[in-house]
């Protein structure tokens, strides 16, 4: 080692660089850096997950070899061991036909994804940079430091310049009335609704679940009374809104669907995600209350689910895990996003600047549930053997962290921010394709809370990326604190549905996000 530092150390002489060439040669190659590697991981990924299969193959030779030498009195002497012991074939298929009949009964039933929808906001309703300053500068409610401050939010936000903010706050004063929160909350649940029920035919009257989350805005009648009333749905409908829920909310609902699904047999049931900004904008000076007002943008999402075995031919998805994980037991993940009033009275929504970590302890904890649900088993026992060498051993070793690029082939992270999407591209080493859904949602639409990941994922359809058995990760974090997940399987080569929020402008993306 000392030799190889002098000669690098002496590499300005024609001796030196001879020394250096030679030291290098000595050297083993650096298989971090090696493309190769890949493949040697891959290996041992297939190696691993068939080893059951692999281990059965002798066996299956073994018999295959036994029954070809078998000659028709070894049939016959078969059969007779068989005839004279019929009560024990009998008592043996009826258990293996009870048995049979039990797990068809209590399996759980298989939830489909039919068919979502994303509301776009018409043109007139866009927020430009230049258009949200100067707005906020005539409001009067705020002073120079403040809007310098949402300035420099807006620059380092990822958000482009054609997000919406609701109809109420491009009016000069801004008019938050509930009524206009209520226009925005129908323009938006409506908006999506009609084109859900258009695209998949369904009657409305044929719902039979109805799941509502809109985490600020709670009016009575509820939101789901609203959809009840406009569509006319059916008078025996389970109908439930979900409040104060936060971001991750939509993954809860759909939770909520599937296991109401599980009860109700053949039925459809719908979930409407959505937030609302109309009354629920901060007009003080607190710096942490004022970056909701920056990322939050109008929109939502209607999704139809269904658990009859004929929607199976045309359903687009099909569920197969929720993982819900809550930190709010502790202090400082329950009050991390937190509405309350500042020293002036003004309402709003404090963001707390140990955020980031208390986000990456919920979705540890999340990870490390869903993992061994989802993860070839090559990468649980990586992460199991050095999770044992730290805890016996060595405390300074580093634990394994899976990779779920081999479990999962889309990633639709929750548009939070820029910085949540680079934190979670970093930790779980993800390319950047695998993020650009979340970064463009965020550049085109802002962070439209719980219906970002639908969002999302329609822009992976309009690509054209998605394909048959194509696994989906959509994970979502909220107040509370909440990190939930939603594995979704492909049930074909997906398209985009009619209407999609991406349907006019896919081709400008992705675009380059200055940093």
């Amino acid at each position: 080692m000392d030799q190889g530092g002098a000669a690098t150390r002496n590499g300005g002489s024609g001796s030196g660089s001879v020394g250096v060439q030679i030291q290098q040669s000595r050297r083993l190659p650096d298989f971090l850096q090696s493309v190769n590697l890949k493949y040697v991981k891959l290996g041992y990924h297939y190696l691993i997950s068939n080893l059951l299969t692999l281990c059965f193959i002798p066996l299956i030779a073994v018999i295959s070899i036994e029954g070809s030498q078998m000659n028709l009195d070894d049939l016959r002497q078969l059969w007779l061991h068989l005839k004279y012991n019929l009560v024990s074939i009998i008592i043996c298929s009826a258990i293996l036909v009870f048995g049979l009949t039990v797990y068809i009964m209590t399996r759980p039933r298989p939830v489909y994804l039919v068919d979502y929808s994303c509301y776009r906001a018409p043109d007139h309703l866009k927020a430009p940079y230049g258009r949200f300053m100067e707005h906020s500068r005539l409001t009067g409610d705020f002073d120079e430091s403040s809007l310098e401050f949402q300035r420099k939010i807006l620059e380092r936000s990822g958000l482009g310049e054609e997000t919406y903010v609701p109809k109420a706050m491009h009016n000069i004063p801004p008019t938050p009335s509930m009524a206009a929160a209520r226009d925005e909350a129908e323009e938006v649940m409506f908006g999506a609704l009609d084109i859900l029920f258009r695209n998949t035919n369904v009657n409305p009257k044929d719902i039979g679940i109805l799941v509502v989350n809109c985490s600020l805005f709670n009016p009575t009648p509820s939101l789901s009374a609203m959809i009840v009333n406009k569509y006319k749905l059916r008078g025996n409908i389970r109908s439930f809104n979900l409040g104060g829920m936060g971001c991750s909310a939509g993954v809860i609902a759909v939770d909520l669907a599937k296991d109401l699904l599980q009860v109700h047999r053949n039925t459809y049931a719908v979930v409407v995600s959505t937030e609302n900004i109309t009354q629920n904008w901060y007009f003080g000076n607190k710096k942490s209350m004022l970056i909701p007002n920056c990322l939050f943008r109008v929109g939502g999402s209607a999704v139809l689910l269904s658990n009859k075995s004929k929607d199976r031919r045309r359903a687009k998805y099909k569920l197969i895990h929720v993982v819900r994980t809550h930190r709010g037991a502790d202090d400082k993940a329950f009050r991390c996003v937190y509405q309350e009033q500042d020293d002036a009275g003004k309402t709003g929504v404090s963001l707390s600047k140990d955020l980031m970590a208390i986000a990456g302890g919920a979705l540890k904890t999340n990870i490390t549930t869903l993992g061994p649900l989802v993860l070839p088993i090559s990468e649980q026992l990586l992460f199991f053997t050095t999770l044992l060498v730290k805890k016996l051993f060595n405390a300074s070793v580093k634990p394994y962290i899976p990779d779920f690029k081999l479990a999962f082939d889309h990633f639709c992270i929750h548009a939070g921010g820029r910085a949540v999407i680079d934190e979670l591209e970093k930790n779980l080493q993800l390319l950047p394709v695998h993020v650009e859904a979340s970064r463009m949602t965020l550049h085109r639409f802002g962070n439209t809370s719980s219906s970002s990941i639908w969002y999302e994922l329609a822009y992976i359809e309009a690509k054209g990326r998605m394909r048959k058995r194509n696994r989906v990760w959509q994970i979502a974090f909220g107040s509370g604190f909440k990190c939930n997940s939603a594995v979704w399987e492909a049930l074909r080569n997906v398209k985009p549905s009619g209407n999609g929020p991406w349907e006019d402008c896919i081709d400008n993306y992705p675009v380059k996000i200055s940093t």
